[in-house]
């Protein structure tokens, strides 16, 4: 299936309203039922595309597009302060005593014979702080934009509800920072540990002596070393300095799924989580690294910067969260790529630290790689060799290949992967709790979207731009098609029970899972995001072809200059004037051969046609005589 962002975030926000808004209220919850978590998803499915495209802002009602009116239309004709009011109702209902409340709840997962205690659904997890500072930024830059264009026409009552939601907002965006920081972690590892042994197995692709790889190892990631020991980034004993130094060591970074245990309190803000007590486990989980990277990336896009939306206490918070992004960003894309053989990466699937294996941890660690690569504008050589990658992790994970009766593959996206919260069954005995990520074709989907836009060579971007159509048709046959939920996701039971046999995919939803997620239906909102972008970036150009236009260029402009050379000045004939539209339009490929030589080759090959046809006439009219 084509991406056409256009239209399908339209038809997504058509779906949600049509089962969202009813009566004029604004229903909440998903398939995992109501949290602060997959509540601000579902809010981000329409405020996230509003404030990162331009032709789909809410802000200016003179300005709204048509077809973005009618589909929004059951919101009335104030759509702006309508959309500021279900926001306002958002951060409310995750407040408590004026403070922010990111509890997991619903979406957190246990075993069947243990029930979580109450203390256990108040467990904040990384996901939630990520989330949040997304909302928070994107509603910041919302509101920010519907008081410049009301301005004096404000009347005193809308201006005070932005006022308070603005306030609201960035109590909880600094809470939500503060929370980031303080799960980010740095173990050390003893390269005869078990864990230890678990690392060098992926890191040692080339059969080298295990000292040699720890020590290899320690010179790739000097830098990183450096950084962590210049940063002084959270320590959770007075023994990490002496273990930094230590380059007999292994060491891993990111963040682990929550507030960590004894973590760093900060001590300038003034909010609970810089002194609340942690309960994550001292290591990093990959996908919970990949989900905050995303979310510190909000900080430092332009409009966070232009619209001036971080108070100091903030931008103090922001330097924290954007030194340890780049250190874990450059940590795994290093160990993704380590050594001079194959990468560790292209040995699929990924082991991690706890000898864990599963192709959904290289799809985390080819996110990881990608967005170290996005970030520091790489070179195609990466790209190229990144690309079959992904279009393994495709094949594996049963989006590009056929799905067998019993194929483990189906497990990926249903019920989906599920990672152990080490360190969850410390609070109020309860049992160790489970995070379930079942986001496998969506990751892939916005990864290969980022690999295309970056990549300069026009058949590495064709593959990927391949592979994300076949993602996006994947993705389309999970969606609801009917009842309420109809154009929204995930019907993945549905969807898998029918292709368990090959048969033909079944046209009715199951009443009894007619609810959306909005866990998988926000991260293709953040796909279609993606693509939209891409879309707006000047297209590829290849040097054969600027090189081929130019040719072309060059010999029209000399015919033209000859057929000039012989007409005169009081000539006044439509031979004129066909000379006039010829000059035009090679004017026109002239300003174009840069940017799109294609289409500088196409009016090229035009004015050519033209010139001979007005050649073969005059020679024709010539013989005539």
């Amino acid at each position: 299936m084509r991406i056409q962002p256009r239209r399908q975030i339209l038809n997504v926000w058509a779906s949600m309203l049509a089962h969202c808004y009813r009566d004029g209220e604004w229903v909440w919850g998903g398939q995992a039922g109501t949290n602060s978590i997959g509540d601000a998803e579902q809010l981000l499915c329409i405020l996230y595309p509003a404030t990162q495209i331009e032709s789909f802002a809410l802000h200016d009602p003179d300005r709204i597009a048509d077809d973005v009116r009618d589909v929004l239309s059951p919101l009335g004709r104030r759509i702006g302060p309508r959309v500021i009011q279900i926001l306002d109702e958002y951060l409310q209902r995750y407040e408590r005593d004026g403070q922010p409340i990111f509890s997991a709840d619903s979406y957190l997962q246990h075993p069947q014979e243990a029930a979580p205690v109450p203390a256990q659904r108040e467990l904040d997890v990384v996901d939630s702080y990520s989330m949040s500072l997304t909302l928070c930024l994107a509603g910041l830059q919302f509101v920010r934009e519907v008081r410049s264009v009301r301005n004096r026409r404000t009347e005193k009552r809308m201006e005070a509800a932005l006022t308070l939601v603005q306030e609201r907002l960035a109590r909880r965006l600094t809470a939500a920072m503060v929370g980031l920081i303080r799960s980010f972690v740095v173990r050390f590892v003893d390269p005869g540990s078990p864990d230890g042994r678990a690392m060098l197995s992926m890191f040692n692709q080339t059969g080298e002596e295990t000292g040699a790889v720890v020590a290899a190892v320690a010179r790739r990631l000097e830098r990183v070393r450096t950084r962590l020991r210049d940063a002084t980034l959270t320590r959770t004993s007075e023994d990490d300095e002496d273990e930094l130094e230590d380059t007999g060591l292994l060491f891993e970074c990111g963040w682990s799924w929550g507030l960590v245990r004894d973590a760093q309190e900060i001590g300038f803000v003034d909010t609970p989580l810089s002194t609340a007590e942690g309960y994550a486990a001292q290591r990093p989980y990959l996908y919970f690294t990949a989900v905050a990277l995303d979310g510190i990336n909000d900080l430092s896009r332009s409009s966070t910067r232009e619209l001036d939306l971080l108070d100091e206490e903030q931008r103090r918070l922001a330097g924290a969260l954007q030194l340890r992004w780049e250190i874990a960003q450059r940590f795994w894309s290093t160990m993704a790529r380590f050594g001079t053989g194959r990468w560790p990466l292209e040995d699929i699937p990924w082991r991690t630290a706890d000898g864990k294996e599963s192709d959904y941890f290289s799809l985390s660690m080819s996110a990881l790689l990608i967005q170290d690569l996005v970030s520091r504008e790489a070179s195609d050589d990466d790209l190229t060799r990144a690309t079959p990658i992904f279009g393994e992790l495709a094949r594996r994970g049963r989006i590009t290949s056929r799905l067998t009766e019993d194929d483990p593959a189906r497990a990926l996206h249903f019920p989906g992967v599920a990672l152990s919260l080490e360190g969850s069954e410390t609070v109020g005995d309860g049992p160790q709790l489970t995070w379930v990520v079942s986001d496998y074709a969506p990751t892939l989907l916005k990864r290969t979207l980022q690999a295309a836009q970056l990549s300069g060579t026009l058949a590495t971007r064709d593959q990927l731009l391949e592979l994300s159509q076949a993602t996006m048709t994947h993705l389309e046959r999970r969606a609801f098609t009917a009842g309420t939920a109809k154009g929204l996701w995930d019907d993945a039971d549905r969807y898998f029970a029918s292709e368990s046999y090959g048969g033909e995919r079944v046209s009715e939803s199951s009443d009894s899972n007619d609810v959306p997620s909005w866990y998988f239906t926000e991260r293709i909102i953040e796909c279609l995001v993606v693509a939209a972008k891409a879309y707006q970036d000047p297209p590829l150009r290849s040097a054969q072809s600027s090189a081929r236009s130019r040719d072309l260029l060059s010999e029209a402009d000399h015919l033209l200059n000859q057929r000039f050379l012989d007409l005169s000045e009081n000539d006044h004939t439509p031979n004129r004037q066909a000379l006039e539209r010829i000059e035009l339009k090679l004017s026109r490929a002239r300003t174009w051969i840069e940017e799109r030589p294609g289409t500088a080759h196409s009016l090229c090959a035009e004015a050519l046609r033209e010139l001979d046809e007005l050649e073969f006439a005059t020679s024709d009219a010539m013989r005539g005589e």
